[in-house]
């Protein structure tokens, strides 16, 4: 597992609102896209049991335009 493997949703949420981004709306399924008025970025997030595959939350910051080291000191 690497440095981001382990993480799960509410911890992810909680990290983002740090960073300044606000559930926007439902999208299909058990997803939920979140966004940062400030940078105008979206990103969608799943809401699943269990914790997230480090790739969805690499996948995540991409989206949201955050460094993971950025994420990781928050």
């Amino acid at each position: 597992m690497g440095r981001l493997g382990g993480y799960r949703y509410r911890e992810v949420v909680r990290r983002l609102k740090a960073f300044g981004f606000t559930f926007d709306r439902q999208a299909a399924g058990s997803h939920e896209i979140w966004f940062n008025a400030k940078n105008n970025r979206y990103t969608t997030i799943p809401n699943h049991p269990g914790d997230m595959p480090e790739g969805t939350l690499r996948a995540i910051l991409r989206q949201a335009g955050i460094e993971p080291e950025e994420f990781l000191s928050r």
